[in-house]
Formats: structure tokens, C-alpha cells, sequence
């Protein structure tokens, strides 16, 4: 195992590398977000992966949600991310849960860390209502155009920061999916490995009129 993960191991050291096949995490939504996620979490070492989407594969989807291809059109979103997830690393269980959020809550599964890969606001403040009341961090992402914004969500509410309304993005452009992704994914990894993480602190990150990448960050209220 360890020779698979050698590049990890010389970051952090076997011990932490073997911590992490004892954690637990939740993806909710497997498309844009949720495929990246799967990529970037699903060779990471983490004992356990449950991925939740009801939605199958359209055409439309294939050109930012980079786990599937022509063809994948009708199948199961978390399906097809857990399928990769499975070919690619012998050591992780993941499970695909062929449902919403609801129905995943439902099953009262326990896991170390939820992630928000979602496509709407409403279904946000539902995370963030259950992960209060399991009390569980999450870790928020959203992405429109070519802006996005990730937090890692503890004491702060989602509900109390956002606006919850039915909004959806008008349009996006790939390469920023993957960018926040990648971001959601390296303080996942980080908090599982036991690093450091600034919590309650939005980051958002978007171009300027001139071209320019620009990165805010907040501080959230915590009470």
C-alpha cells in the first residue's frame, strides 16, 4: 500500500497515511464538482467514500464533469464516479447511493466529513442544517462563469450567510469546476491528515474586468 501512495507518504509519513483508511467522507452531487472530487479524493487513501446523486448522465454534462464520456449518457452519476473510483485504487470502499440528499440522511450513515458538490442553494442549506445536527464539518463549494467559492463550514451556518433561493448558475466554464474541486479537495485531505485548516472562512475567487485572477476571503460569523 504504501508503494502505491509513495508520493503522499513522503509528504506526511505511514502513519498518517494509514489514519486516513479509517475516515469516512460523504460527496454530495456527483457531477461537475462531484466527478473532480471523485478524482482527486478517490486515490487519496480514504478508508471510505459514499457518493449521492440521483441524476443520470446527459450530453450536456460531458464537457465539465470530467468523469464521464460519450456514451455514459442514462447511468447513474455516483455510479459511474464510483466505478472509476474502484479501477483506480484497490484501497478505498465506495459506495454509490443511487438517491438525494434526503434519502441519503435517511440511512444515517456516520462519516467524518461531508462535501457539498451540489448544484443549488436549497439543497446547501439542507447539509448544512444536517451537519449541525450530527455535528459534522462540510466543506462548500459552488462554481458560475468563471468565479467560484469554497469554505470550510464548523461553527459558521450556511444558512444564516446565503440567501437560500432556487438560483442556479446561468452558465459555466469547465476549467473552474475543477479548480474548486480541487480546492474542496485539498482541505478535505488536510483536515482527514490532521493539518491544519482555517475554518469558517469563505474564499472567493474570481477574474476582474481586466483579465485579472483575484482571491477574496471572509471571515464568517461563528454565533
Amino acid at each position: 500500500m504504501m508503494h502505491y501512495f509513495h508520493r503522499q507518504v513522503q509528504l506526511w509519513g505511514e502513519e498518517t497515511q494509514r489514519s486516513l483508511q479509517d475516515k469516512k467522507i460523504a460527496v454530495i452531487g456527483c457531477g461537475g464538482l462531484g466527478s473532480s472530487l471523485a478524482f482527486a479524493l478517490g486515490s487519496s487513501g480514504i478508508g471510505e467514500i459514499h457518493l449521492v446523486d440521483f441524476d443520470e448522465v446527459s450530453t450536456h454534462n460531458i464537457h465539465r464533469q470530467i468523469a464521464f464520456k460519450v456514451g455514459d449518457e442514462g447511468k447513474n452519476k455516483a455510479a459511474v464516479n464510483a466505478k472509476i473510483i474502484q479501477e483506480r485504487s484497490p484501497y478505498v470502499k465506495v459506495v454509490a447511493h443511487e438517491c438525494d440528499f434526503n434519502g441519503f440522511k435517511e440511512k444515517k450513515i456516520k462519516v467524518d466529513l461531508i462535501i457539498d458538490a451540489t448544484d443549488n442553494l436549497p439543497v446547501r442549506g439542507e447539509i448544512n442544517l444536517y451537519a449541525k445536527s450530527v455535528n459534522t464539518p462540510w466543506i462548500y463549494g459552488s462554481v458560475e462563469a468563471f468565479n467560484g467559492q469554497v469554505c470550510f463550514f464548523d461553527k459558521a451556518s450556511f444558512n444564516d450567510v446565503f440567501k437560500i433561493t432556487q438560483k442556479t448558475p446561468a452558465g459555466i466554464a469547465a476549467p473552474i469546476v475543477m479548480h474548486i474541486a480541487s480546492l474542496q479537495a485539498n482541505l478535505a485531505l488536510r483536515f482527514l491528515a490532521g493539518l491544519s485548516v482555517k475554518k469558517d472562512f469563505l474564499y472567493y475567487l474570481f477574474f476582474n474586468q481586466e483579465g485579472e485572477f483575484v482571491t477574496q476571503k471572509f471571515s464568517l460569523p461563528t454565533a
